[in-house]
């Protein structure tokens, strides 16, 4: 029955409409917001997958659709985020020399986050064994860069003391060079070992209550910090073996 496809189709055109409205609330000024929404993005990312698995309602129009909704929510939002929070929180300057160097850092993080979607559809029908090739984009955009923004604008202070317009810059272009690797990357599959599950399931139910309650980005710092790395970690040990 095709009316099981709106669903995880429903959870994804909501995704690209929130990533329109982080654009547009960016621009207007509410930064904090707008990453906010950013999260949001990723929650429905997560519930667009899950249903697209039980309906049994996987297709090539909902994998392309998807992607086309993560570049927007989760490549180009960011980017604009960044270039807002640098000029608004770390004092760039239009048109100055840093400015032009984050806006080229901006442009490569958007850049590399297409070629990153690109790959992942060209090879998205063969068996993966859980594994990407790659950061995602989601964990990317919507994870690190919206948290590193809300936690920026939770601690004035912090952000303050930071030389952010030399940060900013090498944070986009590390991610965007992450995207674009070849790094094997675990996904958020059910694993074989009972602590790892129990482990991902935590995190992801901590994350939903952050998202949904606009609380504690310390911790969608933290998680996001510490997935990426041990994700890195695990995927080179297991690559040796």
């Amino acid at each position: 029955m095709r009316l099981r496809y709106t669903v995880p189709n429903g959870f994804t055109a909501l995704s690209l409409l929130l990533g329109i409205a982080s654009i547009v609330t960016t621009q207007l000024g509410g930064l904090e917001f707008a990453a906010w929404i950013i999260v949001w993005c990723g929650l429905l990312d997560v519930m667009d997958g899950v249903s697209a698995r039980l309906l049994k309602a996987t297709s090539d129009f909902g994998a392309e659709f998807d992607s086309m909704a993560d570049l927007v929510s989760f490549g180009v939002a960011p980017a604009v985020l960044v270039l807002n929070v640098g000029m608004e929180v770390g004092g760039v300057v239009m048109d100055s020399g840093q400015f032009w160097v984050l806006l080229v850092a901006i442009a490569v993080f958007a850049l590399a986050g297409a070629m990153r979607l690109a790959r992942f559809n060209l090879y998205s029908d063969r068996p993966s064994g859980g594994w990407f090739t790659g950061i995602p984009i989601t964990a990317t955009g919507g994870g690190l860069v919206s948290s590193v923004v809300l936690v920026l604008i939770h601690h004035p202070d912090l952000a303050a003391s930071l030389p952010l317009h030399l940060y900013l810059p090498v944070f986009m272009f590390v991610l965007a060079l992450l995207m674009i690797s070849r790094i094997r990357f675990p996904k958020a599959v059910k694993r074989n070992n009972p602590f790892i599950n129990v482990f991902q399931g935590a995190v992801i139910v901590g994350i939903y209550y952050c998202g949904i309650t606009r609380s504690y980005p310390e911790f969608l710092l933290g998680a996001g910090l510490f997935l990426l790395i041990s994700g890195i970690i695990a995927g080179r040990i297991t690559r040796e073996r």
